[in-house]
């Protein structure tokens, strides 16, 4: 069956920058979706967020818009903003298991809510013709909270619900409940896609086959972890390329120079980079090793250091 890779977006990690580099080096995702929208209580949507979604930082892929609340007017002023730069879908995000954004009755913290999710999408329903799609966890404390939610969610023409296998309180720890998604799929009428721990061309074969039903598939950590992973799922391979470092390595300068220039002075950049090499170490033969090295780069000139080290020596393992 034909299948739909999608990126899983992920905070302060899949913005522009990156998609457009990931897109350009690696390929293998049909469909983006970008970092949330919160508006924080003001009808006001911060620059940073606007320049995310502008078309023209966003060319040559798709992209759906994805926002964070719990309150309908929020939702409408910001489908009104999305759609007047183009876009037709708005992905409301009931999956970030973060306590600082839970405790505020949003993301996977709203699924017990089911009164509230309906206030939301009543109005969005009503007041704009955007269309509206998922993405959610399995509940905050409990598996049961999305199966009490989907007489609600049954209620509207949304697009699709996208769920990841966990609930919010296990934040990625612990296995996915992949009994639970099973669940899911007889309990509504809606289209499910499936997000949870796709880490290798293998951990997607078993997904695939067990959920025969489900063709669209969202990747989120296991992407940045290995850039390679959704194009080698597509090729049906587990072998890299030969030229993999080397493609990695382009790709890593091209985002470091692009946050380099956006961010202001070398802590931001150090920290920035520190988030990504915390996935990209996973892909690299000794992840404790890698990470301690980029760690210990105090300065933009022993972090380059670092990481010419550490892909000479992948080279150098690779060839062997």
């Amino acid at each position: 069956m034909a299948f739909t890779l999608l990126s899983s977006p992920l905070q302060g990690f899949t913005d522009y920058r990156f998609r457009n580099a990931f897109n350009h080096y690696f390929g293998g995702i049909d469909t983006f979706y970008a970092p949330y929208i919160r508006l924080n209580g003001k009808l006001k949507i911060k620059q940073s967020y606007q320049n995310d979604l502008l078309p023209e930082n966003n060319v040559n892929l798709e992209l759906i818009p994805q926002v964070i609340t719990n309150d309908a007017d929020e939702f409408v002023y910001v489908a009104k903003y999305v759609q007047s730069l183009g876009y037709k879908e708005l992905n409301w995000n009931l999956g970030c298991p973060y306590p600082m954004v839970t405790k505020s009755g949003m993301g996977s913290g709203l699924i017990c809510n089911p009164s509230k999710i309906k206030e939301v999408l009543h109005k969005a329903h009503n007041e704009t013709d955007i269309l509206v799609s998922m993405k959610m966890r399995m509940g905050y404390d409990t598996a049961e909270e999305i199966l009490e939610a989907f007489p609600i969610l049954d209620q509207y023409p949304l697009k699709n619900i996208a769920i990841h296998a966990r609930i919010g309180k296990q934040l990625y720890k612990g296995p996915v409940d992949l009994d639970a998604f099973e669940k899911c799929i007889t309990n509504t009428k809606h289209k499910l896609y499936y997000n949870g721990d796709i880490i290798s061309v293998s951990t997607f074969k078993a997904i695939e086959e067990r959920f025969q039903t489900i063709d669209h598939f969202m990747i989120g950590r296991g992407l940045i972890a290995d850039p390679f992973l959704p194009s080698m799922i597509k090729n049906n391979t587990t072998e890299y390329p030969k030229n993999r470092w080397d493609v990695f390595s382009e790709f890593h300068d091209t985002i470091y120079q692009q946050y380099d220039a956006y961010l202001s002075g070398p802590t931001p950049i150090k920290m920035k980079m520190l988030g990504f090499w915390e996935f990209f170490s996973q892909s690299t033969s000794n992840p404790q090793k890698t990470y301690k090295a980029i760690k210990k780069a105090t300065n933009p000139i022993k972090y380059r250091r670092a990481v010419n080290q550490i892909l000479s020596a992948e080279m150098k393992n690779e060839r062997l």
